[in-house]
Parts: C-alpha cells; structure tokens; sequence
C-alpha cells in the first residue's frame, strides 16, 4: 500500500510556511510605505516653497504730470480702486505738475489719506517738481520721495480771477496752512518748516527737504526706492506702524480709461481754446451752407468739449469782451470796405482776448501767445473770407429761376396780336404783346403774370452811314 500523509500533518506544515510568508510581506510593505508621507511631504513643501516665493509684490503707478484739476480727482481715485481690487501692495503716485485748483486738490489728498493700501507719492523724473498743490499731494503720500534733481514747495494759494485784500490773504493761507500742518504731522514729518511753503512760498530742492525732514528718502529709480524702504516701518494715517516690503516690486502702470484720455487732453486750456474756435468755425458754416450737417454737428461737440473744458478755469471777462469784439470786427469788415482795418482789428483783438481769457499765475493753466495768434490769425482769414463770399452773393442779381426773365429776349413763334406764343431758351411760353408783332420777329420780357409773359416789341435802331 502507497503511504499516506495524515490530514494533521499536512495543514500544521501548510499553515505554518503560509503565515511565515505573510508575515514577511506585512513586515516589508510597512517598512516601505512608512518613509513615503514624508518623502510626498517634503518633496510637496520643497516643491510649493520656490513656487510662494517666486511671486514678487506688486504696486500699480498712477502719473500725475499736469495741472491738478478734477480729472485727476477722478484719475486717483480709479487707480486706487484698481489697486486695491487687484490685491497690489501699494500704490505709486508720480508727481511732475506745476499745481492746479484748491479743491481739486483738497479731494486728491481725500483719496490718498483714505487709501486701505501703502500710497507712496514720487516725484519723477530728474528736473520734475512737486510745486504748490503738488506739495499738497507729496506730503499726503505714506512715504514721500523725491528722484534727484526735483524741487517742490511753493504753495502759496492764490484767488484765481480777481485780487486778494489783506483779510482775505490771511484767511486763505491760514485755512492752507492748517490744512497742510494737520497731513504733515500725522505723517511724522516737519511741519513747521513745511507750513512755511503757504505763509512765505518757501521751495525746497531734493537734498533740502530730505536733510529737514520733509520728505523720507531720495531715490534715483523706482527699484532704488523699493530697495531702499525694504524691512523700514512707516505711520499709517491710523498711526499704527506698518512694514513695508517691496524689492523687486513689478511695477504695473495705471491705464488711463477712454474717458480720462479724453478729459485729460481737452482740459489743457490751449486745445480747449482751439476746440472752441474750431466749433465755432463749423457751426457758422453751417447756417451759411444748409444742409452740409457735418460741419454743423462737429462744431456743436466741439465748442461743447471747448466750453466744458474752459468752465473749471478762472475766466477773465476782459478776454471775453474781447473776443466779442473781434467777431463783430470780422462782421463789419466783410460788408464795409475798410481796406483791411477792421480785419487786422479783429484778429489783434481776437489774439489778445485769448492771452487773457485765463486769468491764473501758473504758466500752464493759461493759453500760450503762440497758439492764441497763430489760431486767431488763422480764424481772422477764414471768417473774412467767408463773409465775403456770402454778402457778395446776397448783393448779385439772382442768376436762376423766373425772377430772371424780365429784360430776356424772346422769338415770336406765331403773330401776337397781342397774346400768341413764344420761345425764351427752347422753352414756349404764353405770351401777351403791347403792340401787334410778326412771326419770326423779337420781342422783350417786360413781366411775368403767372405763367404768361407781357412782352413789347424789340424796336430795332436805325443804322447810320458815315
């Protein structure tokens, strides 16, 4: 008999070469799978740590390099909105202006002072200022700086359009100054010295108002900036102490939207000045020439921009009542023959009237005398010349029409005694004639009576021998 293995046996030796195996499998996997959390952990933060901090801060530029006047207002306020949307880090105002209007400037201040992000005011390039309410906004700003080569200061106000008394001098300045002292020392800089750029239009260049504390750094770039403020605390408006961190900061500039483009162009006086001339020019084309329309709708948007424009500037009535003048001066030299007088009058009345249409001390509110001769000379000989051509048409005869018959040969096509027909430029009209006439024979329109001419006979004149 073949031998045979006992159940017993068999299941102790299968179970325990079995389990010897399991075990060893368990034991291998753990010792594998243990280290890999940490390893995905660490190559995870090895992998996000790079990535974090590859993303450099990011601060949106807003220029202001003209007048301040309420398109800034409204520029500022935009470039704020943005950059607090967008999470930036801090906002870079650019100052390069001469100075502008009070209030415009009083709401420019609001903006900054209320700002949730670090608002850093920059005067820029090298030769650019931050002079009278421009060093409004310098002194507004988080922290102030200044490129070499720039100046700021002289704020002194001044009551656009007319002449200040003594009392009225006093209150302005002291209302400035107070203004001015309270921005000043909230930001923790000199605020007596900088008060004296009100009451005495003290300025200051950039070394002068960095050593006086008027001013925090001087950088020669944006990135010089940025490198210098890194890790330093500034006073924020609610005087707590911030930190500011900004190296190699991408800056982004503002874009202005359409509208501000348009605003921003048409608010310099000398192209409010020539859209207005311009308007003006296409609407009086326009009622002499009817149904042209372009010229008509392109004045009427023109002189509506100029106007616009024009009506946040100080207006000198002088300048006005000059240009009033000028225009009658054109009028009158196109119907009277004045040899010319009257339109060299006109144009040198025109010119000055522009030079003094705005009355303001800052250079670049007011209209330059180059464009105010060379647009009113421009302006002179066109309107002239129009006139003319439209009182030289009033004065000729009509040269169409029914109203021109009268006087006109005509050819008898049948006898008139005394009404027949007749024949005036291939046209036959009714005719009824004074005095018996032949076929064939002229005769002459003396009136028209509805659609029958009166006509006489052509008498024709002896001829003479010599």
């Amino acid at each position: 008999m073949r031998p045979m293995l006992s159940p017993q046996t068999t299941t102790h030796c299968g179970t325990h070469r079995c389990g010897a195996g399991f075990h060893f499998f368990l034991v291998l996997v753990l010792l594998l799978a243990l280290p890999l959390p940490r390893l995905i952990g660490q190559s995870s933060a090895e992998t996000a740590l790079p990535s974090s901090a590859a993303v450099p801060p990011r601060v949106i530029a807003a220029d202001i390099n003209q007048i301040i006047h309420p398109v800034t207002v409204e520029i500022l306020k935009n470039a704020l909105a943005e950059a607090e949307e967008s999470g930036a880090s801090a906002l870079l105002i650019r100052l390069n202006t001469p100075g502008g209007l009070m209030e415009a400037m009083r709401e420019c201040v609001e903006v900054i002072v209320s700002a949730r992000i670090p608002v850093i005011t920059y005067v820029t390039p090298s030769g650019a200022r931050a002079a009278s309410a421009g060093f409004f906004l310098l002194q507004a700003g988080d922290i102030a700086a200044m490129a070499p080569g720039t100046n700021t200061g002289a704020a002194s106000p001044v009551l656009m359009g007319q002449e200040m008394d003594s009392v009225m001098r006093k209150k302005v300045e002291e209302d400035a100054s107070a203004s001015l002292r309270s921005v000043v020392s909230r930001r923790g800089r000199n605020a007596e010295l900088a008060e004296t750029t009100v009451l005495e239009a003290k300025a200051f260049t950039e070394e002068e108002a960095f050593k006086q504390n008027l001013i925090n750094l001087i950088a020669a770039s944006e990135a010089s900036l940025f490198d210098q403020w890194e890790g330093r605390e500034y006073t924020a408006w609610d005087g707590t102490k911030q930190t500011l961190r900004l190296r190699g900061a991408v800056v982004t500039p503002y874009a202005l939207s359409l509208r501000e483009k348009l605003m921003s162009a048409v608010s310099n006086p000398n192209i409010a000045f020539v859209l207005t001339v311009l308007g003006a020019l296409g609407i009086y084309v326009e009622f002499t020439n009817p149904g042209l329309i372009f010229p008509g709708v392109g004045g009427a948007i023109c002189v509506l921009l100029g106007l616009s424009a024009l009506s946040i500037l100080p207006i000198n009535w002088m300048g006005v009542a000059l240009l009033v003048l000028a225009l009658v001066f054109f009028v009158l030299e196109a119907s009277v023959s004045s040899h010319g007088i009257l339109g060299a009058g006109g144009a040198l009345a025109m010119a000055l009237g522009a030079i003094l249409l705005v009355d303001s001390p800052v250079p670049e509110m007011r209209i330059a005398t180059s464009v105010a001769f060379a647009v009113s000379l421009s302006f002179a000989a066109i309107t002239v010349f129009l006139l003319s051509l439209v009182i030289r048409a009033a004065r000729n005869k009509v040269a169409t029409g029914i109203e021109t018959l009268p006087g006109r040969i005509a050819t008898a096509m049948e006898p008139l005694n005394p009404a027949g027909r007749v024949r005036l430029d291939g046209d036959f009209w009714n005719a009824v004639s004074s005095a018996p006439v032949s076929k064939g024979e002229q005769v002459r329109v003396r009136k028209i009576d509805g659609l029958t001419l009166e006509v006489e006979p052509v008498v024709s004149q002896p001829s003479t021998l010599s």
